[in-house]
């Protein structure tokens, strides 16, 4: 396996990483339809962002998982840094093979790298392994996260 920094021809397959879910088969483009050009230049922006990292694992040449990395500079906490980990996705075929933990400790030492004093994420109340996963990797569930569309 194979950890490095996603290329734009990956985002096909970071997508169907997406599709395969509950929650992402509703809010992504359909299996099998062609993607919007809105992936490709969402793919650009975080892309040129030198504080956001999209990650992929690699194996024999597939994408069987990934996810982003934000680096947040706050005010508070002193003027201090802090790693957002967002849209963690493996494989159905690929679970339960360290693929998830080996990407969350890249996640991890990259944002120590940045200067990180912490790492926080959320995950929907509805995915108990998840969160499971999670707290084996020694996140705690500190605080209520709440979302808002915009219309």
């Amino acid at each position: 396996m194979i950890l490095r920094r996603a290329r734009r021809e990956d985002v096909p397959a970071i997508v169907a990483l997406f599709q395969e879910d509950f929650f992402g088969a509703e809010r992504e483009s359909p299996k099998g339809a062609p993607l919007p050009d809105s992936y490709a230049a969402a793919f650009d922006a975080i892309d040129r962002n030198p504080d956001v990292e999209l990650m992929v694992a690699e194996d024999a040449g597939r994408v069987i998982g990934g996810l982003q990395l934000t680096v947040l500079t706050y005010l508070s906490f002193r003027g201090g840094r802090a790693g957002l980990i967002e849209n963690v996705h493996v494989a159905a075929s690929h679970r339960n093979r360290g693929v998830g933990r080996a990407l969350m400790e890249r996640a991890l030492a990259r944002a120590r790298e940045k200067g990180c004093a912490r790492v926080q994420l959320t995950t929907n109340k509805a995915r108990a392994d998840a969160r499971r996963f999670y707290e084996r990797l020694g996140f705690q569930a500190t605080h209520e996260g709440m979302k808002r569309t915009l219309p």
